[in-house]
């Protein structure tokens, strides 16, 4: 039953990355659960354009612009309306303290999500994670943090979700396993030979999601999924050999737990990522909504099968990150950024992706208990070691 607006406020929400595809499906759903939820707070780095018409209609406090040099002309639209306007990485990490937001989305692309973050944490807001390379970056500091501070994360990606709905009443029963599911994007069962050639264009064609370019592109790579599987780690406090993942062309079973007593638990749906945003923006509740429903009539054929990790070598290296452990997630996640930005520009091939990441990790130095300027100076050194490599063919 769909609770009276005036038996309880409305949720303050702040979408940091309003204008991307988390942000934009976020800001779908607050539309049509404007009884449980308001907007704060919208952010954006350089689309100024689309945040000025998302804050014409949600009549946010304030809004971010990251690029400086667009704050001018977004003042100007919103001046008249009362719409506080702020630019910089530094107003975006000043303004996720305000009084107003009880929970932050946190929908950025990339490392730039940690810092906004890990001030929302301290200043006690609890969080809707979908910037899964805060917990890769710097997942031990964030669920230190957290935990100080007595802050919910909840997390967004359709994965982690599934896995948190499986352990709603069960978080007293030990976890023996989970299974993370991937759709096994677009080359899927290509061989080796065939992916020499590929262009950005066919590997920006997902089977089943539609998500941002970055994204798709290591969903095509299987980085996507290992990203996931360090995400993972840090969320629910397991080993890496607690974490499988199997391959689910489907993308229906969005990930699994296996208890102690060997019983399964999973989570269905179909890939539309706007449940487990409703999921996040408003846990405990479970919210009526006007989305598509799955049938088991539409998918009579439901298969799996293990990940091609020859093949797709990202996915080796995720694990291998996790296991060296300290500032190697990082790492990792830095070159593979600055690998998908080359080969979006196609400055490389997509096999040479994990051949990036793994010219960073053997060049990078090793911090086994970093501190947050150890992840930012690893951050840096990553990126200038990827850019700077070069395959053999070109040298």
């Amino acid at each position: 039953m769909r609770q009276p607006e005036n038996e309880a406020p409305t949720r303050g929400i702040a979408v940091l990355g309003s204008t991307g595809s988390i942000g934009t499906q976020a800001l779908d759903v607050i539309r049509d659960q404007k009884h449980a939820l308001h907007v704060e707070v919208l952010s954006a780095h350089s689309n100024a354009d689309l945040l000025v018409k998302q804050a014409l209609e949600f009549k946010p406090n304030a809004v971010v612009i990251g690029d400086d040099s667009r704050w001018k002309e977004v003042h100007e639209a919103l001046f008249d309306h009362g719409i506080k306007v702020y630019s910089g990485s530094e107003a975006l990490e000043q303004v996720v303290e305000t009084d107003g937001i009880d929970m932050v989305l946190t929908a950025m692309v990339g490392a730039a999500g940690l810092k906004p973050t890990l001030r929302a944490i301290e200043a006690g807001k609890h969080i809707a994670l979908a910037n899964k390379e805060t917990l890769v970056v710097a997942g031990e500091l964030v669920m230190g943090a957290a935990r100080r501070r007595g802050v919910d994360l909840h997390p967004v990606d359709s994965e982690h979700s599934a896995i948190y709905q499986c352990l709603a009443g069960e978080f007293h029963n030990p976890i023996e396993t989970i299974i993370l599911t991937a759709s096994g994007g677009p080359f899927r069962g290509r061989s080796l030979e065939s992916l020499a050639t590929v262009t950005k264009a066919d590997a920006l064609k997902h089977p089943n999601w539609d998500m941002g370019a970055k994204i798709t592109i290591d969903s095509a790579s299987l980085m996507n999924k290992g990203l996931e599987v360090i995400e993972a780690k840090w969320l629910f406090n397991l080993r890496p050999d607690q974490i499988n993942v199997v391959v689910h062309p489907q993308s229906i079973v969005h990930s699994c737990v296996q208890f102690e007593d060997g019983s399964i638990k999973a989570q269905l749906g179909l890939p539309d990522m706007k449940l487990p945003i409703q999921y996040a923006l408003t846990y405990p509740r479970r919210l009526p909504n006007t989305f598509p429903r799955f049938s088991f009539m539409d998918y009579p054929s439901l298969t799996f099968e293990a990940p091609d990790t020859e093949t797709f070598r990202n996915l080796t290296l995720a694990f291998e990150s996790l296991n060296r452990g300290g500032n190697a997630p990082a790492i990792l996640n830095a070159a593979n950024e600055v690998a998908v930005a080359r080969f979006l520009t196609d400055d490389v091939a997509f096999l040479d992706l994990p051949r990036v990441v793994e010219h960073a990790m053997e060049r990078v130095s090793h911090v086994n208990q970093p501190s947050l300027d150890d992840l930012i100076a690893s951050d840096v050194e990553a990126r200038r070691v990827a850019a700077e490599w070069r395959s053999v063919k070109s040298s």
